[in-house]
């Protein structure tokens, strides 16, 4: 088992370039660089500049130096999302003719409007659940021009389920607590569940670790990889960093850019946050002894592809 795992691993750190890298979203990469090479295998770049908009120009470059001073450069060329709309496009298509994507007109006003005539509201801090106002079943558009597309999430299973490497079984009625969610938004811009679904299976992704604040994300995309026959990779999510007020350490709130100016310490600062001991050494010699303690800690038969 080890060794097919090992021979047939690839992993990736998938950053947004909305500005540099910080203490959390070092963490994410060096977990990921970590499983990648304890297990043998690729571990790739991916830069996730979709949401144009958010992202700061030089950003994306600033990254990629930064995990460099770390240690942690890409086996493959880099890819940016901005540049592979072409799949995208190829993918929502498949969406369509499959009755899994339709066309909505819906605004948030609307939205809120036909929540709160139904007698729903929303949780705070959590988008709308989309009623399926303009699904196919319910009259489609009704004469309003298309703002956006939209997944038909099925109904079956009704609770989806997976196995996460570090928090164990995970469920969520995707229907009930997401509803139809959003693959080409209003501003013609592809939606993170699409595009992530599509790069993970186009770059042959088997393993992916991330941020734990994203494990909310994984019930829509294998509802995205089973609607398009896509493998589904193992998932593995990681602790977050908090900051002061106790909320995930982010750009929203705050976070600062990484101080580099000691690389090695930067990278203490994560290995600690995933549970590894302190390593003496350079950058190099530090990243070699953490791969040996997180091949130790780990059980390869875990990190099979369910």
């Amino acid at each position: 088992m080890a060794l097919s795992v090992a021979s047939s691993y690839r992993g990736r750190f998938a950053p947004s370039p909305t500005g540099p890298l910080h203490a959390g979203s070092l963490v994410a990469a060096l977990a990921s660089w970590l499983d990648a090479r304890a297990h043998g295998g690729i571990w790739i770049v991916r830069i996730e500049d979709v949401d144009t908009p958010r992202c700061v120009p030089g950003a994306d470059r600033l990254i990629l130096q930064q995990l460099a001073t770390c240690g942690l450069v890409s086996d493959e060329p880099e890819v940016w999302q901005s540049e592979r709309g072409v799949l995208y496009l190829q993918a929502l298509n498949q969406l369509v003719v499959k009755d899994r994507a339709y066309p909505c007109g819906c605004s948030r006003k609307d939205i809120e409007a036909a929540l709160h005539a139904a007698g729903l509201g929303r949780e705070r801090h959590h988008a709308a659940v989309y009623p399926g106002t303009c699904r196919p079943e319910n009259g489609g558009l009704q004469g309003k021009p298309a703002r956006a597309w939209r997944f038909a999430v099925p109904s079956e299973p009704a609770v989806m389920t997976w196995t996460d490497r570090r928090l164990g079984p995970q469920a969520q009625n995707v229907a009930r607590e997401v509803g139809d969610f959003i693959l080409r938004r209003a501003d013609g811009l592809w939606a993170y569940q699409l595009a992530v679904v599509v790069d993970d299976a186009a770059q042959g992704i088997t393993h992916v670790v991330r941020g734990e604040d994203l494990a909310d994300n994984t019930p829509r995309q294998i509802a995205l990889q089973r609607a398009l026959g896509l493998p589904l990779p193992a998932y593995l999510h990681t602790p977050l960093v908090l900051g002061a007020n106790g909320e995930k350490l982010s750009k929203q709130n705050g976070a600062q850019a990484l101080d580099l100016s000691e690389p090695v310490l930067a990278l203490h600062q994560a290995a600690a946050t995933l549970g590894l001991l302190a390593a003496p050494g350079s950058v190099p010699e530090a990243l070699a002894a953490w791969v040996a303690q997180w091949r130790d800690a780990q059980s390869l038969s875990l990190c099979a592809r369910p």
